[in-house]
Parts: C-alpha cells; sequence; structure tokens
C-alpha cells in the first residue's frame, strides 16, 4: 500500500497537559492528537513532532508529520481533526510533505517565545499563559545579558540533568529580550534545543533582570559548563514553541521572526 506523508500545523494550551510525549497515565498530547487522527484515517496514527513541550508549554505552532495509506482531503484532516480535538489542541493547517521531509530532522531552526508578567499582582485571566515576577526586571540588562549567549557553545549550564541530548552544544542564532506595557518578553531562536534551556536560560535572566546577579554572570555560566551553578528553572506556564523554520522546498510558510536568522543558518535552503 503507497503511504502518503501529511504535515500539520497544531497549537495547543499545554496547562491540561503532562506534555507532548506519551505518559502511562497522564494526558499528553501526542496522545490526544494521534487518537483523534486515526479516527478520521480509519487506521491507527503515529506523529512526530518538530520539538518536544515539557508538562504546561504551550504552542503557537508546533509541526508534525504522520504517515498514512488512507485517502483523504487536506481540509478533512484539518475539519475531521479538530472535532475530534479538545478545545485545547486545535489542527491549524495541513499539506503534504515533499520529498524526504521530516518534522524534526528537516528543521533548520526553532522559535520559542517566554513571556514574563511584571507587575505587582497576578493576573486572574492569564495564570498559565504567562509567568509572574512581582519584582521590577530591567529588560535592558537582560537583553544586554542575553547576547552572550548568541553563536555556538556548550550549554551545559542551561541543561537539565536528567537531558538526553548526546552533545550539549547547540547554536543560537538570536535572543532578544523587550518589553510590552507590563509583559518582558524573551524571544529565542536555535537550531535545537536542550531539556528545559530556554526555561533555564529565562531563569537566570529573570536574576539578573532583578538586580541579583551581574550582566557579565551570563558569560561565567557558559564558561563553568555546570547546571548546579546556573540559577533556577524558569515555570513552564510562560513558554511557547512559538514556529519552526524549513527548507525552502518544504513549501512550509517561513515565519517572519525568521529573517532575523543569520545568513549561514539559511545555507540549507
Amino acid at each position: 500500500m503507497n503511504k502518503t506523508r501529511i504535515v500539520l500545523g497544531i497549537e495547543y494550551d499545554g496547562s491540561g497537559f503532562s506534555g507532548w510525549q506519551w505518559q502511562s497515565r497522564q494526558r499528553s498530547i501526542q496522545q490526544t492528537l494521534e487518537q483523534a487522527l486515526s479516527k478520521v484515517a480509519n487506521h491507527p496514527v503515529m506523529v512526530l513532532c518538530a520539538g518536544r513541550t515539557d508538562a504546561g508549554v504551550h504552542a503557537i505552532e508546533q509541526v508534525v508529520h504522520f504517515d498514512t495509506g488512507s485517502e483523504r482531503d487536506l481540509h478533512a484532516w484539518i475539519l475531521g481533526g479538530n472535532s475530534n480535538l479538545p478545545d485545547d489542541v486545535k489542527i491549524t493547517w495541513a499539506k503534504k510533505a515533499v520529498g524526504d521531509f521530516h518534522a524534526r530532522y528537516s528543521a533548520i531552526a526553532r522559535f520559542y517565545r517566554y513571556v514574563i508578567l511584571n507587575r505587582p499582582v497576578k493576573s486572574a485571566l492569564l495564570r498559565k499563559q504567562v509567568t509572574w515576577c512581582y519584582n521590577p526586571l530591567n529588560e535592558q540588562k537582560m537583553h544586554e545579558a542575553a547576547q552572550h549567549l548568541i553563536g555556538q557553545h556548550d550549554f551545559s549550564s542551561f541543561r537539565a540533568q536528567g537531558c538526553q541530548s548526546k552533545s550539549p552544544c547547540r547554536t543560537m542564532y538570536f535572543i532578544d529580550v523587550y518589553r510590552k506595557e507590563d509583559k518582558v518578553i524573551i524571544d529565542i531562536s536555535a537550531n535545537a534545543f536542550l531539556h528545559h534551556m530556554v526555561r533555564n536560560i529565562a531563569g537566570a535572566l529573570m536574576d539578573i533582570g532583578m538586580g541579583k546577579q551581574p550582566v557579565e554572570w551570563m558569560q561565567h555560566l557558559l564558561e563553568v559548563k555546570s547546571r548546579k551553578l546556573g540559577g533556577i528553572t524558569a515555570p513552564p506556564d510562560g513558554l511557547y514553541l512559538g514556529a519552526v523554520y524549513y527548507p525552502d522546498y518544504s513549501g512550509i510558510a517561513k515565519h517572519p521572526v525568521f529573517d532575523k536568522l543569520p545568513v549561514d543558518a539559511k545555507r540549507f535552503d
């Protein structure tokens, strides 16, 4: 039987999930999505994603693919899938894969956004969508410190102890810290990320923003290569997988944020 590879864009509110990956007795995004798509395909479906997110982490656009022998209109995967999905997970687009496309291995870069509500009072409406920090944050110092991370580095100081990646080295393309009213936002892009890497970077930047550590501390953390010296792991609530960048041949629209990538990051196009 000839099989077709389907690629989907997925958004989800991660606050009600144990994370992306299947868990034996807990609700996961992968399980929820596979069960919904299996009903549309009329056979068991296994999806592979661009990046596994932790419990409580959200996605503006996660990218997944799956193989199927069932003939369906692309719109049917969206409508049928969404009719079987809960309100906190939705399929936003669908397309047929080109060539040997793989949601994870074909990706050139990932983009994450971390949102901090920086005011004296917690939010009743955004309590699971932002991380709250009541101490005033100096976003200019946070941005200055973050620039030490750009380039290829050993990110051991920002790697969870249980991380299963074979190498702690990653290439950071850009990281911007800025304020929008009472929110401090961290935009970060790299070729790939280690387990808890974004949350550990956010925790270190918050310490710098509160004045607990100097701007130069970020460079020091890169040099010592020790998670034990790397500060707190920020909560998952404010973290979003924002977009994934693929080569042009894939036909997947490039998010405008990736226009900031250095030229050498686009050499795979």
